[in-house]
């Protein structure tokens, strides 16, 4: 009898244990420039897309079977055809607020090339692609485009009339108008009346944007950006008997949001949301978040995942909780963790890795993968002008990170520079380059650009052509690094002010990128770079 007891006893602990260990996860799912994420689901697959802005190949799209351990497997745009970033083209314009959606067979994405061709939808049969050239949509004003399928047969476009355009004129500043109108997605063209649905759940709500359209239990729900894409950054959602409405807002507006906490909470800018019911019923919601250090947002907005349930058909974001947590519950899914790409790049492949981007559309052929290096030609063009330079880079991910590369350089003048860069945009970066100096030994500097200004912040002599280069952040902070090999590195500089590359300072909608560099600064060269390995590791 005792035995029987202590035998109930132990079961009983192990089952408050199991349950005290309720398995959980990690935000964001998408460390990184990742901003306004989509998503869909087929059979027990889950497929995201974000946006990517100037930088090329376009629109990331990511694969998951538990909505928190996602593989990227390709991009939607990754021909020069499909994307005519051409040199120009600002910085934080380009690909913006994606949407992708499944339907009968095929994929749909549908965005706004901003500065580039205006909105614009694109097909697959495959989700990692090839995508079809994109059909651009003729008189679809505004911004952030997206599809609804009704059970009936039409197709429905939702968008955002914003401050550009002036047609219906706006009533108060900074409103935008959520429209909707039927379309053939066949060809692009608009069919039938359009309907201006929404600007926000109250008479001052400013920028309305991101509109989506679900179908749920009979009813149709409208959920929307409001307030702009920072702190006052929200969620609202309206509910109609048709995709034309008139469509009734929640009372409970904004659904969800993280500018009532305060500047100082671990999450803020919550906003730009999309939705997916599981195979088991569930509901879930993405959006765009950012993780601030002291105030600065250091790695651009990021993708964050979070439960939905609908009470009484109202939709409750969290429930019990209301907002994001950097910490929550697993789904109720067979976790399926993906089998993440080597630290190092040893540039051994076929192709790049699909972690590598360029600036704008390479619209020529500059760089080669040959015998395990990857050698990128020197060109007038520069990293502080609006073109497509010698610049293959990677997102940062995390707030510590080490950056380490191994480069072999031997330029043979003073307009001669190659090696690493770390940057927000044109005006805003760091590089860590091997300059050449005519009959002089080359040197190794470290250049600073902000606000358009570069400054040499440091300098060393160096005679060798094979140098190991390394930046490392913490925090504000980033530090440099050099040596002849991995074992013999020693600062350039340690601590330099790495909100240089934040948001706050930069301005803009991106984060910061890191990787490769070369350039001939507005002089013809027939010089190369190679570099034989790159890695990038977050501490």
């Amino acid at each position: 009898m005792r035995k029987k007891c202590i035998c109930i006893a132990v079961l009983a602990w192990l089952l408050v244990w199991n349950v005290s260990a309720q398995k959980t996860f990690q935000n964001p799912v998408l460390p990184g420039f990742h901003p306004d994420p989509s998503l869909c689901r087929v059979g027990d697959d889950y497929y995201m897309v974000t946006s990517s802005f100037e930088w090329f190949p376009g629109l990331p799209v990511f694969y998951s079977r538990d909505l928190v351990n996602w593989e990227q497997i390709g991009h939607v745009l990754n021909r020069p055809s499909q994307l005519q970033m051409k040199p120009g083209l600002k910085a934080s314009r380009g690909l913006w607020a994606p949407t992708i959606r499944y339907h009968d067979g095929m994929f749909y994405v549908i965005c706004t090339a901003t500065g580039c061709g205006g909105n614009f939808i694109v097909t697959s049969r495959r989700p990692e692609g090839p995508y079809s050239e994109p059909i651009f949509i003729e008189d679809a004003p505004g911004i952030d485009p997206s599809l609804f399928f009704d059970d009936d047969g039409k197709v429905w476009y939702c968008g955002s009339i914003n401050g550009d355009n002036k047609v219906p004129p706006r009533r108060w500043p900074e409103e935008d108008r959520i429209y909707v109108q039927q379309i053939d997605v066949k060809t692009g063209r608009f069919l039938g009346e359009r309907h201006i649905v929404t600007s926000g759940y109250a008479v001052n709500s400013p920028n309305a944007e991101a509109p989506h359209i679900y179908k749920i239990n009979g009813r149709y729900y409208l959920m929307i950006a409001e307030g702009g894409t920072w702190e006052d950054h929200s969620v609202s959602v309206f509910t109609a008997d048709s995709p034309v409405g008139p469509y009734t807002p929640f009372i409970s507006n904004p659904a969800l949001t993280h500018r009532h906490l305060g500047k100082g909470v671990d999450i803020t800018t919550i906003g730009h949301a999309d939705w997916v019911q599981t195979q088991n019923g569930d509901w879930y919601a993405v959006m765009l978040g950012v993780r601030p250090v002291e105030g600065y947002n250091m790695l651009g907005r990021e993708t964050f995942l979070t439960p939905v349930e609908f009470q009484d058909g109202k939709p409750v974001f969290n429930p019990g909780i209301g907002r994001v947590l950097m910490e929550d519950k697993f789904p109720n899914l067979p976790e399926s963790p993906v089998v993440l790409p080597p630290v190092r790049d040893e540039f051994d492949a076929d192709s790049l890795r699909f972690c590598w981007n360029f600036l704008r559309t390479p619209f020529s052929r500059w760089y080669e993968l040959k015998d395990s290096r990857l050698v990128l030609q020197l060109r007038p063009e520069k990293a502080t002008e609006l073109v497509n330079p010698s610049l293959i880079a990677r997102r940062v991910q995390h707030h510590r990170f080490k950056s380490v590369t191994c480069m072999n350089f031997n330029p043979r003048s003073d307009n001669e520079e190659a090696g690493m860069i770390i940057m927000q945009n044109d005006r805003f970066q760091y590089r860590l380059v091997l300059v050449g100096k005519g009959r002089q030994p080359q040197e190794l500097r470290l250049v600073q650009v902000k606000q358009g200004v570069e400054t040499v912040l440091a300098r060393v002599l160096y005679k060798a052509d094979e140098v190991v280069l390394g930046i490392q952040g913490d925090g504000l902070k980033y530090s440099f690094l050099y040596g002849s090999t991995e074992d013999s590195m020693q600062y350039l500089l340690k601590d330099a002010d790495a909100t240089v590359c934040s948001t706050n300072v930069a301005k803009g909608f991106i984060g910061p990128f890191v990787g490769m560099y070369a350039s001939s600064n507005g002089r013809d060269s027939k010089r190369t770079v190679a570099f034989s390995w790159f890695d990038y590791t977050g501490l």
